[in-house]
């Protein structure tokens, strides 16, 4: 919404009706090929999946020198985890590439990591804060961890 929205003299006065009704038009269009609020949550998800691969890779070599009795166990579950991370991180760019959308890494700064996504002819600059993608990577590995306990209990009854 501009300015002179709610200016009735600009509507009567400066544009013709059929100008109006073009520009219109060409912001309905352009509105289909902005990103929605939806294919920017999966742009995010997209940049998240590869650093929560990365933390439950990073645990997992820890547990193969830990002493614990229950070592295999967690291991299976890290396998797990990243089995599913795998597949998330594959429907994501299928899903991504069938609406025509890109994403590649731009730029880090100290605390800010931009990413450009090219949307249907657009370009976009995408930016994650370190906190915010921290508090991210711990809902999703708290999701992928609980995801598993209910595998686990309805295999187990």
């Amino acid at each position: 919404m501009s300015k002179l929205d709610g200016n009735e003299r600009w509507k009567t006065k400066m544009i013709m009706t059929e100008h109006v009704e073009q520009f219109e038009g060409q912001q309905r269009d352009a509105g289909g090929k902005m990103i929605t609020i939806e294919e920017r949550t999966m742009v995010r998800d997209l940049i998240l999946l590869p650093y929560i691969d990365t933390m439950v890779s990073k645990s997992l070599k820890e547990l193969e020198h830990s002493g614990s009795i229950l070592k295999r166990a967690y291991s299976m579950a890290g396998q797990a985890i990243q089995r599913r991370i795998m597949q998330d991180t594959y429907q994501l760019q299928k899903e991504l590439k069938q609406r025509n959308i890109k994403v590649l890494a731009d730029e880090q700064e100290e605390f800010l990591v931009y990413y450009k996504i090219f949307c249907r002819g657009y370009q976009e600059r995408f930016g994650l804060t370190r906190d915010v993608m921290r508090t991210e990577i711990s809902l999703r590995l708290t999701k992928y961890t609980a995801d598993l306990g209910v595998v686990l209990r309805e295999h187990l009854k």
